[in-house]
């Protein structure tokens, strides 16, 4: 595969050449065929279908509810759409923790009902079975650690993990872990901007940010609330780029407003 044209296609080792040399890593959400296709046009590294659609496509309150089934539609969808970023896929909940045989096979269906690049898991010493099951079938794997939602009835609040000085070494520690086993990446989530530093800082693999500051390698972020599609969710880590809740409600409440009134269609626009 030749990855000298405009269109590069990013691969796990882009990541690790873009972490080497010092190029931040862009990496947003997305669910949808029409999304990913604008996310992936614009230029994104990273595409994360996440079970963050449990929130922002379903309703959910938690990541929680989303099934197998639910990801593999979304996987599926965005993957027909894009290109050139790697595209990496959430496994939900019930389907890795604590059974190492059905991690994989959910892996595996995961990669090929989907064709996604690669899948992501929450958690560190707790799921390494599970993690090293499925990379010896040679699928990718992204941990993630800090503020893990899928744990969220445990932890009972959505507050910055790490902080206290045991938490932060175990998040080190399993950091390790994860790279030593042979995880291309991490996502820190919501953890303290010098623990953030600290740990990429240690680690030869890329360490993306959601709310762990700017020492890291890179960002991501939910694409409904980066565009301010969600306006209900104002974490101090996240910054809007456009406000599509107002835009969108107000071209709906136009056209009900000129179908109302007779307006639309007009002449020009009958057959």
């Amino acid at each position: 595969m030749s990855t000298d044209n405009k269109t590069r296609v990013v691969t796990t080792y882009r990541l690790q050449e873009m972490k080497s040399r010092g190029e931040k890593i862009a990496m947003l959400t997305a669910y949808d065929y029409s999304m990913a296709r604008i996310v992936d046009s614009a230029g994104v590294d990273v595409v994360l279908v996440g079970d963050s659609a449990a929130n922002v496509m379903a309703g959910y309150e938690t990541t929680v509810p989303m099934s197998l089934e639910h990801m593999i539609y979304h996987a599926r969808s965005v993957t027909r759409a894009v290109k050139r970023a790697l595209v990496v896929v959430d496994m939900p909940f019930g389907t890795y923790q604590g059974n190492s045989k059905e991690a994989l096979a959910s892996a595996v269906r995961i990669m090929k009902e989907s064709e996604a690049d690669a899948i992501k898991l929450e958690g560190g010493e707790e799921i390494l079975e599970s993690v090293q099951r499925i990379l010896c079938a040679g699928i990718p794997v992204m941990g993630h650690l800090g503020l893990t939602p899928q744990s969220i009835h445990k932890y009972g609040t959505y507050s910055v993990r790490a902080k206290e000085e045991a938490e932060a070494r175990k998040l080190i520690r399993d950091a390790h872990l994860l790279e030593a086993v042979g995880c291309f990446g991490i996502v820190l989530e919501k953890i303290p901007a010098t623990l953030g530093a600290q740990v990429a800082s240690e680690l030869k693999i890329p360490l993306i940010g959601i709310g762990a500051g700017n020492g890291v390698d890179g960002q991501v972020l939910v694409i409904h609330d980066m565009l301010g599609i969600n306006n209900e969710f104002s974490p101090r880590f996240l910054r809007r780029y456009a406000n599509l809740y107002s835009v969108m409600t107000d071209g709906v409440s136009r056209y009900v407003s000129d179908v109302k009134s007779g307006d639309f269609p007009n002449e020009k626009e009958q057959y």
